[in-house]
């Protein structure tokens, strides 16, 4: 019974080579798309959540109540020893400097030095994460002041093996500081899907030291710093994030400002963001923008399936009135033609997964991922359930059609039901061209946007601006290294700062004026930075060396003006420092924040990370001078490596940029497939309708009128899904434009546009059948079969 149905499948798949080729290809590119976009879903999903105590491990954060909202952000230094010896309910508990708290340190071991990203952290921090600690003990190589866990990759370079770097002294430094310390621990390789990357972990009492704290909390401090805590087994979290909300107000009886809550330390890469001190999306936004075009590639596909099945029943109907005459059940029929389906789809799956694993290449250049097929289980069982599911959804309507026909009328050649089959195939033509103009609207407003973020004026020239973090010698005499640095040709400028000038500042620090409080961002300058950088003063001088008393001034900028109501702001203090100058604002955090209160401070013992205006068309030249000024400047430390500013702009628009192009393909499929289906339906329809082809040619039809009876129905059905498509779009690109503060307006020829593109596409596929069809000589059309 198997052997004769699959004959019969294969017969009907010769007899319509073209609608067989159609579906084929259509079903193929389909499951390519949704393949692809699985690989990378499953990878986002992946992130942090291989630690061995996800689901007992929660990040503490603190939300904090100001007259614009409520802020979330990082937690005071030492929070972590106060919970654990407060909450029962906490098993381990440690503090962390978050990832990118400092420019790169440098380590120097046995006359070798290299640079590497470090963190300090508290001594359970092993305990809490799994990081494959290869030597050393999780409860004692954070133990004491001196410790540092270097990773395999850095004790292999520092001691040539990891074996023989415990109980080495390795010295490190960061810009004028400077300590040695003894390795207590190997860390393996962290694994790609890991959020925090890092070579170094230090004792974050050794910090502590540095920035001499205190050795109990201060319950009314704040701070950037990472807190995790890992629950006992059995411990309820939803009990212990209303235990912990209300500590800060029992503790600070006056204040009902603040308030501490818990994230699934797995949730933070995909729900990353807050709004009012809820969360408010982050990656999972784009997960879920992929999942559905994955759906809706998928569909479209589907779509094409149904469409040709359906067209073509006239051609099956003595095949389905004999098998129903000699007494086929209509269940017999639908699992008949339901497998035709799912073998059409799983044909389809080898031919996808061959495309995939071609482009898979170009697929991780664009997404920096590194995904790759395997026969894993979780990728196996879900390609096998995608592809069962999209046979099985693509043949259920012309299985239901198909087996639903009378025998009687059948065998008269009378196709019952053909008004309302005919009407489905509208809508779902109407509905698969509404997806691809959506696609085309959505991808031509991103590249607007992105091209809009790249030409909008910052506030500052981010050209030509290189930057580097200062180590050793230029760490320790700023003057004099700035001052040698400027005499070098090609160099017009440089300045001194601690941090990064662009990036992600959060909440800011609370600054007050008469009785008003706001929070502020701040950075700590040497002089000539708003030179640098091409800021302008609005009132106001900026920092000089001829007024020594600067370092106790500030210079300010407009939103933090407008935020205190100051009037004539140059001369007034705020917090016991005197405001010098008013600078007009610039764009420190991307486009999505509107600009915020910010506080330029001079610190001119400060070049941490230092910031060089090149000459332009002198780049390459000034490069290669500053690396040989620095090396001599510097004996003995680690060469110069450096990085332009305007890339940390570009940086800032990376998952934006990831969608566009990603955007661009998926919308290149979508309209693919949606062509094939045109392609058929007008083929199809011209074969149906050969005799009155060649009739209406003997009669003197000339061929556009032919062209225009073939297409003149689809072209309306493409119109009528413009004309629905477009207010959809209107809200999904309006949507996804709201998440920028700065954003460009939505012009009506977006959308006009969109539907030309539509439209010409459609009728390049339609016309260039038609037109075939229009030609044929009508001797052959009005000879009978």
């Amino acid at each position: 019974m198997l052997q004769h149905s699959l004959l019969l499948i294969y017969r009907n798949f010769k007899r319509f080579k073209t609608t067989f080729f159609i579906n084929l290809v259509g079903l193929s590119v389909g499951l390519v798309g949704a393949l692809t976009i699985y690989l990378w879903v499953h990878d986002e999903w992946s992130f942090d959540r291989y630690h061995a105590t996800t689901g007992r491990l929660f990040r503490v954060l603190e939300n904090q109540r100001t007259a614009e909202g409520i802020n979330t952000y990082g937690t005071a230094p030492l929070l972590a020893e106060a919970l654990a010896e407060e909450m029962p309910e906490i098993q381990y508990a440690a503090v962390a400097t978050p990832p990118n708290f400092f420019p790169g340190f440098t380590l120097v071991a046995k006359g070798k030095t290299v640079r590497a990203d470090a963190k300090f952290a508290g001594k359970d921090f092993f305990h809490i994460f799994s990081y494959n600690l290869q030597q050393g003990d999780a409860s004692q190589v954070l133990a004491n002041k001196t410790a540092a866990v270097l990773s395999q990759e850095m004790a292999a370079a520092l001691f040539g093996t990891a074996a023989n770097a415990v109980g080495k002294t390795v010295e490190w430094q960061l810009a004028d500081l400077k300590q040695t310390v003894v390795v207590t621990g190997v860390f393996g390789p962290i694994p790609v899907n890991s959020t925090d990357q890092f070579d170094v972990v230090l004792s974050f009492d050794a910090f502590k030291g540095i920035m001499k704290m205190g050795e109990s909390i201060d319950w009314a401090q704040d701070g950037p710093f990472n807190t995790f805590v890992v629950l006992h087994e059995g411990a309820d979290a939803v009990r212990f994030q209303t235990k912990i909300s209300g500590l800060l107000q029992r503790k600070l009886a006056t204040n009902k400002k603040r308030a501490l809550l818990v994230q699934p330390y797995a949730d933070i890469y995909l729900h990353g963001e807050y709004t009012n001190g809820i969360p408010s999306g982050g990656r999972i936004e784009y997960v879920q923008l992929f999942s559905a075009i994955a759906v809706f590639i998928l569909v479209i596909a589907c779509i094409n399936f149904m469409n040709l099945a359906t067209a073509k029943a006239s051609r099956r109907l003595k095949e389905i009135g004999v098998k129903k005459t000699l007494g086929a059940s209509r269940f017999s029929l639908v699992a008949h033609y339901l497998a035709e389906s799912v073998l059409m789809s799983f044909i389809a799956l080898l031919i996808a997964l061959a495309l995939v694993e071609l482009l898979l290449p170009q697929f991780n250049a664009i997404t920096s991922k590194q995904l790759a097929l395997s026969f894993q289980p979780h990728l196996v069982l879900s390609a096998l359930g995608i592809t069962l599911i999209t046979g099985l959804l693509a043949g259920s309507y012309p299985a239901i059609y198909l087996s639903g026909l009378r025998p009687v009328e059948v065998l008269k050649g009378q196709l019952a039901g053909s008004v309302a089959d005919l009407w489905t195939r509208k809508g779902l033509v109407v509905f698969q061209f509404m997806l691809s103009v959506l696609f085309i609207v959505c991808v031509w407003v991103i590249q607007r946007q992105l091209a809009f973020v790249e030409s909008k004026d910052l506030g500052y020239n981010r050209n030509g601006i290189m930057s580097f973090e200062a180590a050793g010698r230029a760490a320790k005499q700023p003057k004099t290294f700035l001052a040698e640095l400027k005499r070098l040709p090609g160099v017009v400028n440089a300045s001194g700062m601690w941090g990064s000038l662009v990036g992600t500042y959060g909440a800011g620090r609370p600054v007050e004026w008469e009785g008003r409080k706001i929070l502020a961002n701040n950075l700590g300058v040497n002089y000539d930075m708003l030179e640098t950088l091409g800021i302008t003063l609005k009132e106001g001088r900026s920092f000089s060396p001829q007024f020594r008393a600067d370092t106790m001034q500030i210079i300010v900028n407009e939103a933090l003006v407008a935020s205190l109501g100051l009037q004539n702001p140059v001369g007034q203090l705020l917090d016991n420092q005197r405001i010098v100058g008013v600078a007009r604002d610039f764009h420190y955090e991307s486009l999505h924040e509107k600009v915020k209160p910010f506080i330029f401070r001079l610190e001119p013992l400060t070049a941490g990370t230092i910031l060089v205006r090149l000459a332009p068309g002198r780049e390459q030249e000034a490069i290669g001078r500053i690396q040989q000024f620095y090396a001599a400047f510097n004996p003995g430390q680690a060469l110069l490596t450096y990085h332009f500013l305007d890339d940390d702009y570009q940086a800032q628009y990376v998952a934006e940029r990831r969608v566009g192009v990603l955007a661009q393909y998926f919308a290149g499929l979508a309209i693919l497939i949606s062509c094939l289906g045109l392609f058929g339906l007008t083929a199809f329809t011209a074969e149906r309708r050969r005799k009155e082809i060649g009739i209406r040619k003997v009669l003197g039809a000339s061929e556009f009128s032919i062209v225009y009876l073939l297409s003149s129905d689809l072209t309306k059905l493409v119109g009528v899904a413009i004309l629905l498509a477009l207010p959809v779009s209107y809200v999904v690109v309006k949507q996804w434009l709201e998440s920028f503060e700065y954003r460009i307006s939505l012009e009506y020829w977006y959308f006009l546009g969109a539907g030309l593109v539509a439209v010409s596409v459609a009728w390049l596929t339609i016309g260039a059948q038609a037109w075939k069809a229009s030609r044929t000589n009508p001797t052959l059309c009005l000879r009978d079969e």
